[in-house]
């Protein structure tokens, strides 16, 4: 069922790389709402990937970039607005990734190599973008761009590692950037605080499908899926949230709000 609340809107969604991916279901999904968009993630994903083949599926142009490198982002953005003939009024960060995770290194045994290539994909990343974006006048006036996060950022998930760092940034350079955007243009910024969700990324955590069943116990409404964070990444996209900004929402089931829950104290009588 679509409303076409998204109708005559333009966006950016980046991190397609999948099917898994929430990035995919977010761009099905302002698709069906009525917006026209640009589908993006790293030229070797673009190449080697489905990307192409999802893009196909939905008929959307793919624009490949590396969103460490501003040149990179510049063209995105320049063939963005030339695609769009004008300003776009949404962009979706979902973007992340973690070779010390990936290889398994405890946070005290970090490869600090490793550690800055997650914090420049995953946080500074964001910055970069949204700098372009903003010297480039690419957003129009009430846009709205949201990343994605995770609760790690404020609570401890020992396996979550140094993303937890990445991601409490993501969160500060939305605040940050959130004022200077509303400033200038209305542009409103906020970031997403999602339920674990079984992708790609996720799937490289130790011990994951453990804790995604925990986090469901924990969580009042059970771990929310994919399909409705992408319901409500097209709520912040719509006129309906024009006056949220430099926020971080928990769409998690209420697990950021829980203590205990029945289901988890049965555990332990098992």
């Amino acid at each position: 069922m679509s409303s076409k609340i998204l109708k005559g809107k333009k966006g950016i969604i980046l991190g397609v790389l999948n099917e898994n991916s929430i990035a995919w279901e977010v761009a099905k999904k302002c698709k069906q709402e009525g917006a026209k968009i640009i589908i993006s993630n790293a030229p070797l994903a673009v190449r080697f990937g489905e990307v192409k083949s999802l893009a196909k599926e939905i008929k959307v142009p793919v624009i490949g970039a590396d969103v460490t490198k501003i040149e990179d982002l510049e063209l995105l953005v320049d063939k963005a607005v030339k695609y769009f003939k004008g300003p776009f009024d949404f962009v979706l960060h979902s973007v992340a990734m973690s070779n010390n995770i990936r290889k398994k290194h405890d946070y005290t045994e970090l490869n600090y190599e490793y550690m800055l290539k997650t914090l420049d994909v995953s946080a500074v990343s964001f910055h970069k973008l949204l700098q372009v974006c903003f010297q480039k006048n690419a957003i129009a006036d009430w846009g709205s761009v949201v990343a994605l996060t995770y609760i790690a950022s404020k609570r401890i998930f020992p396996q979550y590692s140094e993303m937890a760092d990445a991601k409490s940034l993501l969160e500060g350079i939305s605040r940050s950037f959130g004022l200077h955007y509303a400033a200038k243009n209305k542009v409103r910024i906020n970031t997403i605080s999602q339920s674990p969700v079984k992708t790609t990324a996720g799937g490289a955590i130790a011990g994951f499908d453990d804790f995604w069943n925990y986090s469901d116990q924990m969580s009042p409404l059970g771990n929310a899926s994919s399909k409705d964070l992408a319901s409500f990444c097209v709520t912040m996209f719509s006129d309906y949230t024009r006056y949220i900004t430099m926020q971080n929402i928990y769409h998690d089931g209420g697990f950021s709000s829980t203590g205990l829950t029945d289901k988890v104290i049965s555990t332990f009588n098992e």
